[in-house]
């Protein structure tokens, strides 16, 4: 891809371009609770997004999409982000660098990447890290890795109106290969964890389908959590947000909180509690463990949480089921995307059999297969 993206720089711009690569991520186990503070288990995946870069001079910033094949550009003390599309992140990391004092100017860039579309992989945050590395290489300026993180995130939340938390843009910076990372998103600290799954391999389905709930259900399942949070604090003072809670909290949260908000409560409670058991067993090597709490952290999002659908919750039923998986669980905001699955390399080609003529039988529907494995992060090359 290196090669790709230098040569058309190299044609539309006629000079070579400095090159950075910033991972897509991977989220084993412990969804939707990064924005009550509590605990994620994410780790980089080899692909993700490159760019070229190189200053041109001038106060306008010329941009070209590989995968979209579009340009675009614009003035930079005139920018005006339009939502939905690419150009905005770029447009909000140059906005929050400037607004942070670093010296920004004009800049020709040429973006592209092989995660696929619509799969979960964040693209949306390799983009702005891919972005944000690659303005402070041109420039000669150092960003923490932390701040590059965070400005990541509010490019996101700020200009493509996406209300996320930090760890799609903090594993994209962070990430280390064969490694994932126990990030506590209270602390924003991460603790390194070799992945050594021998005879098994990480992958993903993709169900092929995005449902047009995922962005409204998204913000109700955050409120929820959030008027779960002020109706316990007269019980519980010193409660910040629901990662606070233990699973032997459950009982008297139920007793305080309405019937419609104590599922959701309930999950995110209990999703942190598994993210620590699952760090606790690969410390032993206890893959067999690991497996078994994918396939309770799905059955959480999906009967307590309530945001999986009728395609991941077949996927999940008809690989769980299946000899040579240890646990399979929907990844991401829910309602679509993929299936990430624990599965024993030697099954793993009859199992895509399996589940494609299964899932188009059901669903008229042809999925997509796509092994990972823990990668680098991001890094000028």
């Amino acid at each position: 891809m290196k090669s790709k993206i230098t040569a058309c720089f190299t044609e539309l711009f006629a000079t070579d371009p400095l090159v950075v690569f910033a991972p897509g991520r991977i989220n084993l186990i412990g969804e939707h609770t990064d924005y009550q503070e509590g605990f994620v288990f994410p780790a980089a995946v080899q692909q993700g997004i490159w760019a070229g870069i190189s200053k041109n001079g001038l106060e306008i910033c010329r941009l070209y999409s590989l995968d979209f094949d579009q340009e675009f550009s614009f003035e930079l003390d005139h920018l005006a982000p339009k939502k939905g599309h690419w150009a905005t992140y770029v447009m909000g990391i140059c906005t929050l660098f400037k607004q942070a004092g670093y010296p920004v100017g004009g800049f020709d860039l040429v973006i592209g990447g092989n995660l696929p579309l619509g799969a979960g992989l964040s693209s949306s945050a390799a983009l702005s890290v891919a972005v944000g590395m690659g303005i402070s290489e041109a420039f000669g300026f150092a960003v923490p890795k932390k701040d590059l993180a965070r400005y990541a995130q509010k490019a996101e939340q700020l200009f493509a109106g996406v209300n996320c938390g930090i760890m799609d843009p903090y594993a994209s910076v962070f990430g280390q290969e064969g490694k994932a990372m126990l990030l506590d998103c209270r602390s924003q600290t991460h603790t390194y964890f070799p992945l050594f799954l021998g005879e098994y391999k990480l992958v993903l389905i993709h169900s092929k389908v995005s449902h047009s709930l995922a962005a409204s259900a998204y913000n109700q399942r955050r409120a929820a959590c959030e008027e779960s949070v002020s109706l316990l604090q007269g019980n519980y003072p010193e409660l910040r947000s629901l990662r606070d809670l233990a699973l032997t909290d459950l009982p008297q949260v139920k007793s305080l909180l309405p019937a419609a908000l104590f599922p959701k409560a309930k999950h995110v409670i209990s999703e942190c509690s598994r993210v620590i058991e699952a760090a606790e067993a690969l410390t032993r090597d206890d893959l067999v463990r690991v497996g078994q709490l994918l396939q309770a952290s799905h059955q959480s999002l999906s009967q307590d949480f309530e945001v999986s659908c009728a395609e991941l919750d077949f996927l999940a039923q008809e690989v769980n089921s299946m000899e040579g998986v240890l646990g399979a669980r929907m990844m991401g905001g829910g309602f679509g995307g993929c299936l990430l699955g624990l599965v024993k390399a030697s099954s793993w080609e009859f199992i895509q059999e399996k589940i494609t003529t299964s899932y188009q039988k059901e669903f008229q529907l042809t999925p997509d297969f796509i092994e990972v494995a823990p990668g680098t992060g991001a890094q000028k090359i």
